[in-house]
């Protein structure tokens, strides 16, 4: 049974791939939780537990970091995602074949709330996943305590798994959305549907304080991308041309996986300046209104929209990133949604209205109130 001498959170986060929103939205919940859970015990289960411990080390006083679940998803890893989630359940249940994972899965099973949080991992990209699902659920039927997922984005689901993670997702305590096809997914009702788990943490900490914030901030990728890479670095040198820009800035958020292609965009832009993923969530996105933006990502989007500047988000890839942009779109970013390479003119609409992020931030705590604090 749980312990509830001492609350015991459990974090499930792909942190430390590194990408710049996913590590965004781990930090949101761990500062959260420093705040409203400081003598808690925490875990994060991600990704990759060295580099997310070297970043948010200290975020939280009581966190350690590991990668249990994650690991027992890869050593599963099977087409079908089904054969994936008995597995993990099985494993969850009895961890003895899985010695190296056996103390995670000990801190998993006694958690008082074990929390899926926010991100876009859970679909027909990465099927096997859904081992996540069947492991928390699998945890907190022996513990008796809460499972709970925040600002999931679950589309485009896997082909023929829609009933397996609606099944899983009822097991859930608290279930939460950022976009409406994924709560027409899981049939949730309008309770269930707020927005991305960064809006929780939205604040001055999340913007760079310098005077010399570029006119025209640039964030491409290949990850992903349906397209040639080549051809979007046209597009996005013909854009910055056209938009009359006197400082670019390029923005990394993957650095492992999109190397080449920042390669490619730094020759495109001679001149650009490079902000790295790891200045950025040190120090903040260089942001001001006025500022226009193009970007293929989604959490760019967000807090750039957020903090007040105009921009152009690019679909590479409709029914992924369409989705992402659209929930924010829908939400009230008046950035414009593009899906070819016609010049779009350069943004003047502004990003959020104050009092929309207002209403997001307060939306998003009221969620985290339902997970830790059962209301």
């Amino acid at each position: 049974m749980v312990d509830r001498v001492r609350p015991l959170y459990y974090l499930v986060s792909p942190a430390g791939i590194p990408n710049y929103g996913d590590e965004l939205i781990a930090l949101t919940w761990l500062r959260h939780l420093a705040e409203v859970a400081p003598d808690a015990d925490v875990v994060v289960d991600c990704i990759g537990p060295e580099a997310a411990e070297a970043r948010m080390r200290g975020t939280h006083p009581r966190v350690r970091f590991l990668n249990s679940l994650w690991q027992l998803c890869v050593r599963n890893w099977s087409p079908d995602p089904a054969r994936t989630a008995e597995a993990v359940a099985a494993a969850v249940r009895d961890p003895g074949p899985y010695p190296e994972q056996a103390p995670g899965v000990a801190l998993l099973r006694r958690a008082e709330v074990v929390h899926l949080v926010g991100g876009g991992f859970i679909n027909a990209i990465w099927a096997p996943f859904a081992g996540l699902l069947a492991g928390i659920t699998t945890a907190v039927g022996l513990s008796g305590g809460r499972a709970a997922m925040t600002g999931q984005g679950l589309w485009p689901p896997a082909e023929g798994a829609s009933g397996l993670i609606r099944s899983l997702a009822d097991a859930f305590a608290v279930v939460d959305v950022r976009d409406a096809a994924s709560a027409e997914l899981l049939a949730a009702g309008p309770s269930s549907l707020s927005c991305d788990d960064v809006f929780l943490g939205l604040g001055p900490q999340l913007y760079a304080g310098a005077d010399d914030v570029p006119d025209v901030m640039v964030s491409v990728q290949s990850l992903l991308a349906d397209g040639d890479p080549a051809e979007l670095l046209s597009f996005v040198a013909k854009v910055v041309d056209a938009w009359g820009a006197d400082r670019v800035g390029l923005l990394e958020c993957a650095p492992d996986q999109d190397r080449e292609v920042l390669d490619a965009a730094r020759r495109v832009l001679p001149g650009a300046r490079s902000y790295a993923m790891a200045e950025v969530l040190a120090d903040g996105l260089p942001v001001r209104p006025g500022q226009a933006w193009l970007t293929t990502r989604f959490h760019p989007h967000l807090v750039a929209a957020a903090g007040g500047a105009s921009g152009v988000a690019l679909d590479i890839r409709p029914d992924y990133y369409g989705t992402k942009h659209r929930s924010l779109t829908d939400g009230g970013s008046h950035w414009r949604l593009i899906d070819n390479f016609d010049l779009p003119e350069r943004p003047a609409a502004g990003g959020y209205p104050p009092q929309t992020v207002q209403r997001l931030r307060t939306t998003k705590r009221a969620v985290a109130d339902r997970v830790y604090a059962g209301r």
